[in-house]
Formats: C-alpha cells, sequence, structure tokens
C-alpha cells in the first residue's frame, strides 16, 4: 500500500502569509475554523510506514516533522541519532521547494533526487553543501523513465517514481532583472508518479502552467492527482492588491475559467483530484466560500496539513 500524508498544502508564504493583512489571512490568524493554517507544500510517501520519502523540502520542514508522529526520530539499537526519512524527491529547484533541505544538515543519511535543472541549482549554490555528499548523495532523477528509489545507501525504498516535465517557468531567484522568462519545458518544473510498482498510482503536480494533450492523457484514468490550485483566477492577487503578476507570469495555472484546472480535468476519468500549492489569496482555502463550493461541486478535495491518502 502506498501512504501519502500531506506535511504542507500553501504555496509560498503559507497561510496565513507572515506578511499579509489580506481577509483569508486574518482569518487564519483569528483562529476561524472554516480558515485553517496550512505551511509550505511538501509530502511524504511510504510503503511499509518506517521509511519515508520527502516530496520537496519547504521552508517549514521543521514544524512539518515536529506535526507529524510518522516522521520522529525512533531509538533504534541504543541509537540516538535517527530519521526515518530516507529520501528527498524535488519538482523544481524554487526556494519553496528547496530551502528544507539545509533543516536535514545533522549528519543523517538520505538521497536527493531531482531533475537536471534543479540538481544544477544545487550544486551551483554552496550553501547546499552543508549537506555532506558522502552521507547524502545527489542523484539525477530522468524525465519519462520509471526509477526504483533508494536511501543513501542505495536500499530499495518499495517506490517506484516517473518524472515528467510540465510546463513551468526558472526559479524565481534565477529571473534577470524582474524580466519574464517564459515558459519553461524542459524539467525546470516536474510532475511525479508514485506506485509500488503494482496496481495504482498517485500524481504529484504542484506547479503547472499549463495542461498539455500529453499530460492530459498521462492523467487519464488515474486514481489520485495532486495538482497545481495556487490561484482561483489568474488575475486574483492583482486584483487583490497583493502582488502584480498574475498566475500565468508565476508558471501556475489557474483553478477556474475556461483554460483552468477544472475545465481541463473534465472527462479525465480522475477518481480523486486534490487541490495543492495554495496561494494565501485563493478563496478555495475559505471552507465556506462559494469558489470551495463549486471546487467540491466539480469532484475536487482541497488539501490541508496532515491529510492522508492511501493508495
Amino acid at each position: 500500500m502506498l501512504h501519502a500524508i500531506v506535511l504542507g498544502a500553501a504555496a509560498g508564504g503559507g497561510f496565513p502569509q507572515w506578511n499579509s493583512a489580506g481577509p483569508g489571512c486574518r482569518r487564519a490568524r483569528a483562529g476561524d475554523p472554516a480558515a485553517p493554517p496550512r505551511t509550505q507544500t511538501s509530502l511524504a510517501v511510504s510503503t511499509d510506514g518506517r521509511r519515508w520519502v520527502l516530496l520537496n523540502a519547504s521552508p517549514d520542514l521543521p514544524a512539518q516533522l515536529r506535526a507529524t508522529p510518522a516522521l520522529h526520530p525512533r531509538p533504534e539499537g541504543g541509537a540516538v541519532r535517527h530519521s526515518p526519512i530516507a529520501a528527498v524527491v524535488l519538482t523544481g529547484a524554487e526556494v519553496d521547494t528547496v530551502a528544507g533541505l539545509l533543516s536535514l544538515r545533522e549528519r543523517h543519511a538520505f538521497a536527493v533526487y531531482g531533475a537536471e535543472p534543479s540538481l544544477a541549482v544545487l550544486a551551483e549554490n554552496p550553501i547546499f553543501g552543508a549537506l555532506d555528499p558522502a552521507l547524502v548523495p545527489r542523484r539525477r532523477l530522468p524525465l519519462h523513465e520509471g526509477l526504483a528509489l533508494r536511501d543513501a545507501a542505495e536500499g530499495d525504498l518499495g517506490l517506484r517514481v516517473e518524472a515528467f516535465a510540465v510546463p513551468g517557468k526558472v526559479p524565481l531567484f534565477l529571473e534577470e532583472g524582474g524580466a519574464d522568462p517564459g515558459r519553461a519545458d524542459d524539467g525546470e518544473t516536474i510532475g511525479l508518479r508514485l506506485s509500488t510498482g503494482e496496481g495504482e498510482a498517485l500524481f504529484f503536480i504542484p506547479g503547472c502552467a499549463a495542461m498539455t494533450d500529453a499530460l492530459r492523457e498521462r492523467l487519464r484514468g488515474a486514481a489520485c492527482v495532486l495538482f497545481d490550485g495556487t490561484l482561483w483566477r489568474d488575475d486574483e492577487m492583482v486584483r487583490a492588491g497583493a502582488g502584480a503578476k498574475t498566475g500565468a507570469r508565476m508558471g501556475h495555472m489557474s483553478v477556474d475559467g475556461p483554460g483552468g484546472t477544472l475545465a481541463a480535468f473534465e472527462g479525465l476519468g480522475v477518481r480523486r483530484r486534490v487541490l495543492i500549492h495554495l496561494n494565501n489569496t485563493n478563496p478555495v482555502l475559505l471552507a465556506d466560500s462559494p469558489e470551495r463550493a463549486a471546487a467540491e461541486a466539480a469532484g475536487w478535495e482541497v488539501a490541508e496539513d496532515g491529510m492522508e491518502l492511501r493508495l
């Protein structure tokens, strides 16, 4: 059985975002039960409940580990140091996908997997040298090929992953002078298909700029897809006065609209559909919003921290 735990469901900055006085964030800070806080997006996946693979390492990782008993250290053989984290798989190299790696620097052995563009970002930034390569090997994740995930000592983790490029963009900190770098399709942003090698698979696609024909066919009939839910409307941040960028400029589809996620998934027969990577301005975060009702009416769930999925 494949067991997944949503460690964080929000986009960069979390919900409530530290510098946002938007209505949703104010409700979350006030403890409104219809606006539960969410940390930045990451998943933990396992087949045996003992060894876990993280999908992205968000800046909120330390808090996420404390909140998730399955990821707590266990005394084994009298050893003081232990962690069930055996590997980390990256879907990109934005700050909110890689910064949490630096919270895993206390000489624990695990493997890091990423597509070539993501590994290049780690290699070019010396701060990631804090992760001793003798303990934390970096492994290239080939695109469109199945791969058995292994821990740092090459132990089989019982999980197979297939990475595939999706439309996206380069990391924000690599943009030059604020100019729009345009869409990137060469592995800067990837989606993941995870399975035990038999039976059904879970798809994790927290960032996607557009639905392509190839992606549509890949997802057709899938058992479970966690998909980019960053913004409800493409110009949502502009309308809210929270920023000048549209979703398309940031490399994200909108949920609503003729080219949005709800429309793109119609007729695909995906049995369980979950919106994840939710920006603090997205009204779908609010359980009592019309947008939440519309998403649920279309057959979608909205991810929350601590949500568990089993296949």
